[in-house]
């Protein structure tokens, strides 16, 4: 049931999201069990939807969820997910969880950063990655996208730096476009801002080895100890999240492309 108002917020910003996701409201309507009328009187003011509505609409609109708190207290209801900071020991689970499963993929890469790509935890895999980076670039939060595309960080090593920053960046622009952030629109900036490695982009790509295996996937080619790797990365998050935190957690794990990243990466546990 609804009640008739005279303003509200909430309703400008339902419409935001169901244009950015390019939805109709008869659409919507239909998604949510509703009627396209009332979608038009929600998004107009002249309906105050239930707490219920709000986050139904949310939800079908796949709304990230600290921005169905913005929609709730638009709307005139408490915040329904907590923003739970990881150090409390109710994330203990959590944490430790988190550290088996990144144990688990060793000797390969794998990390845990969250909404703005800090990294909140990591394995040996991705300190072999980072050996001999500079010290001002690992002062905590240490942050996955400055250190990648830093040309004092891992840029100068990726043999396909063009085509990586190329992908770094449209997956920013992806979750820019799907969570309005200003803190990743800030980070955006200034990695889109760096200047190209000594030798520029174009060097980079002219010292490109041909790629000897048949990639399954875009891979980041990166140099370490005078050898090539190989890596894809596979990015996971959780299922249903109820707390603001872990729904911003991403897992991310990098999958040896090729035989010889393979070899190279068992011979350092013998």
């Amino acid at each position: 049931m609804t009640t008739v108002v005279s303003t509200t917020e909430v309703g400008p910003l339902l419409r935001g999201w169901r244009e950015r996701r390019r939805v109709s409201q008869l659409d919507l309507a239909l998604r949510a069990d509703s009627s396209a009328r009332h979608i038009s009187f929600i998004e107009t003011g002249r309906s105050r939807p239930s707490e219920e509505m709000v986050l139904r609409l949310a939800q079908h609109l796949d709304v990230p969820v600290r921005e169905r708190n913005s929609l709730l207290l638009a709307a005139g209801y408490a915040p329904r997910y907590a923003e739970t900071p990881l150090t409390d020991p109710s994330m203990l689970g959590l944490r430790e969880g988190m550290e088996r499963l990144l144990k688990g993929y060793e000797p390969y890469p794998a990390l845990v950063v969250n909404g703005v790509y800090d990294v909140v935890a990591a394995n040996r895999g991705i300190a072999m990655l980072l050996e001999g980076i500079p010290g001002h670039l690992l002062v905590p939060p240490l942050n996955a996208m400055r250190i990648t595309l830093h040309p004092e960080g891992l840029a100068p090593r990726i043999r396909n730096l063009p085509e990586w920053r190329g992908h770094l960046r449209a997956q920013m622009e992806r979750q820019i476009a799907l969570a309005r952030s200003p803190e990743l629109c800030s980070l955006y900036e200034e990695v889109s801002a760096y200047p190209p490695p000594p030798g520029g982009f174009d060097a980079i790509t002219e010292q490109q080895d041909p790629a000897p295996y048949p990639f399954f996937a875009l891979p980041m080619r990166i140099e370490h100890d005078g050898r090539v790797l190989s890596f894809v990365s596979s990015i996971s998050t959780f299922n249903t999240p109820m707390d603001v935190t872990v729904a911003e957690l991403a897992i991310e794990t990098f999958l040896p492309a090729d035989p010889a990243t393979v070899d190279y990466l068992r011979s350092l546990t013998l």
